[in-house]
């Protein structure tokens, strides 16, 4: 549906022998360090969803001071200004999360419930932010020709990528209550 510039695909592997030297981590393993791998892959997906946001935005903005509706700019008009105002606060609350979740990562912190937050926070705004974007243009933000066809299809899987939007809640969620409980003893 999206992301065409991003090639995946299904791997099967059947009847595969790995040499011992050759295992990452311990024999059966594998699935707990994917797992732990995702919580930094979050970060980058979340980023790859605020930079998609940043583009529909910037995209309907000019499209704005462009288009004459009624004999003046849709950019005079209010409730468009609104809009636009509203989500770019919300792009600048994700790019903040990330930045957050980035550093405590980077300085070896605990970041795996940042990086939830700030994945949950960016691809769900990133995606309001194309439906937004695409509202402001009318029926000419559906047409193929104007980018935000595209970056709306696009936007749509960061709400899936290492883990989904619900997923990201339950971690979070698990680990506001480990916090939690942990407070009481």
């Amino acid at each position: 549906m999206g992301q065409h510039g991003s090639p995946t695909n299904e791997v099967h592997f059947d009847n595969c022998f790995v040499p011992a030297d050759a295992l990452l981590g311990k024999l059966n393993d594998g699935f707990r360090i994917a797992v732990g791998e995702l919580a930094g892959g979050r970060i980058g997906i979340g980023s790859l969803a605020l930079g998609i946001g940043l583009a529909a935005m910037e995209y309907a903005s000019a499209y704005l001071l462009e288009r004459q509706q009624f004999g003046k700019p849709l950019a005079d008009f209010q409730g468009l200004q609104w809009m636009l105002a509203d989500c770019m606060t919300e792009l600048e609350a994700a790019r903040l999360l990330l930045m957050s979740a980035a550093w405590q990562k980077d300085s070896g912190q605990a970041f795996s419930k940042q990086a939830s937050m700030a994945k949950l926070f960016s691809s769900e705004k990133a995606n309001h932010a194309c439906y937004t974007a695409l509202q402001m243009l009318g029926g000419y933000g559906y047409m193929q020709e104007y980018p935000l066809e595209r970056l709306s299809r696009d936007v749509r899987i960061t709400t899936i990528y290492e883990g989904t939007s619900e997923v990201q809640r339950i971690i979070i969620a698990r680990d506001l209550l480990k916090e939690a409980a942990s407070q009481q003893t």
